[in-house]
């Protein structure tokens, strides 16, 4: 499964990371905070090379049966979600890497000198229209949440999820009920947007952004004349400060980590599954295996990678199948399964009827509208 429409792949799996000179004090904040979290990976390499500290099997079994009795034991009660674009293919949105029907094998019609383009900030500067008219495909508001979104918002009624990170900039985490404090949205959001200019950086809202997307205006912004971004993260741009700060608190404490819909190819984020502790299960649902040790690392004694198969495997269990699947059986084996598919039926009923209700007052509107346009004003008398 391919990573999250949100981000391509970064700089041959490397992130640059730009200073921008208009934020000082969140560059230097988001310097510190990396650096904190290279020292906790290097300490947890070391000690996991060297053989110090212990890797308690908590599983009874590497299956989604032993995950399942896991959850239910009770001792389960911080659960990180990390996902990319198989969670959101459901509701038909395309991944980036999928041969054939991925976004990148889908991009001719915009001309562009290669794929990732779309996505170059230093491209989109000059070159604006491409993202803007792919924007208008993909833009939020237009798809509703799968299966697997709703089973993380259970995941937070239970009280059990820390965080879900996504790769994804659907904003459907947000649509199916998960708040700020609930997601790190690691690369960005149409949520908001700002002016690219480095003197400016006025802030927009998601309906003014989409009002300037569909009515194929490239949008401006109003003080300085300037492109405007949604706050999604290009190629050659920060990461969000928060990423890097929350995941030094948020992945030691982790008791179960769960990898959906995502190949794990894209880097800082794809390294998050070797910052948990030694002890904690990771399950993986996917369309197929990702996140696994590089032979060679593993070969010079180097660990953190997932290890499914080998004799030495002790917690990490990959559940084959698509994401939504994948989280309906699992909802089984815990009870939930009812419940899931009860909360999936009454959001979406709810969603279409938000949606027609949106639509009839757009209507209405256009009507007067046109009536008011239409209506000749009423000659003057003659004197």
């Amino acid at each position: 499964m391919s990573d999250a429409p949100g981000l391509p792949k970064r700089d041959e799996e490397e992130e640059e990371v730009t200073p921008e000179p208009e934020d000082q004090s969140d560059d230097s904040s988001e310097e510190e905070a990396a650096g904190d979290t290279d020292m906790d990976f290097l300490r947890n390499l070391f000690s996991s090379t060297l053989g110090l500290g212990s890797a308690d099997k908590v599983l009874d079994e590497l299956t989604l049966d032993g995950v399942a009795r896991y959850i239910n034991s009770g001792k389960c009660k911080n659960i990180i979600c990390m996902v990319g674009a198989g969670i959101s293919t459901s509701a038909g949105i395309p991944d980036f890497r999928s041969p054939g029907t991925g976004l990148y094998a889908n991009l001719q019609k915009y001309n562009l000198p290669y794929p990732e383009a779309i996505f170059q900030i230093d491209y989109f500067k000059k070159h604006p229209e491409p993202f803007f008219a792919l924007a208008r495909e993909l833009y939020p508001g237009q798809f509703k949440p799968t299966i697997c979104h709703y089973f993380m918002k259970m995941l937070k009624e239970k009280g059990i999820l820390r965080r879900c990170y996504t790769q994804n900039i659907d904003t459907l985490e947000r649509v199916a009920g998960l708040e700020g404090e609930d997601l790190i949205e690691a690369h960005g959001t149409f949520y908001t947007s700002h002016c690219v200019s480095f003197c400016c950086r006025k802030e927009y809202n998601m309906d003014w952004m989409k009002e300037k997307i569909f009515s194929d205006d490239i949008p401006k912004c109003d003080k300085c004349s300037s492109l405007v971004k949604p706050d999604i993260v290009f190629f050659g741009e920060n990461l969000p400060v928060r990423f890097f700060t929350s995941m030094k608190m948020d992945f030691p404490r982790c008791d179960l980590l769960i990898v959906m819909g995502t190949s794990l190819q894209v880097q800082p984020f794809a390294s998050l599954v070797s910052r948990v502790s030694k002890s904690c299960p990771r399950l993986l649902i996917n369309m197929e295996k990702a996140g696994q040790a590089d032979p060679l690392f593993g070969l010079l004694g180097f660990g953190g990678g997932m290890d499914f198969d080998s004799d030495k495997a002790y917690r990490d269990v990959a559940h084959i199948s698509t994401c939504d699947d994948g989280c309906l059986a699992l909802a089984e084996l815990l009870g939930w399964k009812a419940e899931l598919e009860e909360l999936v039926k009454q959001e979406h009923a709810r969603i279409d009827s938000q949606g027609k209700k949106e639509k009839a007052g757009e209507g209405k509107g256009a009507t007067a509208a046109a009536g008011s346009a239409s209506a000749a004003p009423e000659p003057k008398a003659e004197e």
